[in-house]
């Protein structure tokens, strides 16, 4: 699995920097369904962090049905029920791959970035024809 970073003196709790780290990861492909995630106690070592903050953020990504936890195999990426396919979801990574590098282009730093793409889909109630 790709490394996981935190910032422990950044706005965003750490348990949510994890849990939109790992939820990327498996958009973009690089978690796959059946992925086993490194334990608790293992991130939370690497990351310097409580294992607690691990755990939420394993509850969270649970919550929503990204991952399934179990005792003997750990927590592992979910198989999706329903929604885009793997396919559909890489062909728009490489758009979105796209739009960030030409906002960074024109002098956009990240979070101006993000901010337009938060403010477009806050636009948008629903999913769009498009």
């Amino acid at each position: 699995m790709k490394t996981l970073t935190v910032d422990l003196e950044g706005p965003v709790p750490v348990y949510e920097q994890i849990r939109s780290q790992i939820t990327a990861l498996v958009s973009l492909g690089a978690l796959s369904p059946g992925d086993r995630l490194p334990s608790s106690r293992d991130l939370a070592r690497d990351l310097g962090i409580s294992v607690g903050t691990v755990q939420r953020a394993y509850r969270e990504l649970e919550a929503t049905g990204a991952v399934v936890s179990r005792r003997r195999t750990g927590t592992v990426v979910a198989v999706p029920e329903h929604g885009t396919s793997e396919a559909d979801q890489r062909s728009f990574a490489a758009r979105a791959t796209e739009l960030v590098a030409h906002g960074r282009a024109l002098g956009m730093d990240d979070s101006v970035i993000l901010d337009v793409v938060t403010g477009l889909l806050q636009q948008h109630d629903g999913p769009t024809d498009g």
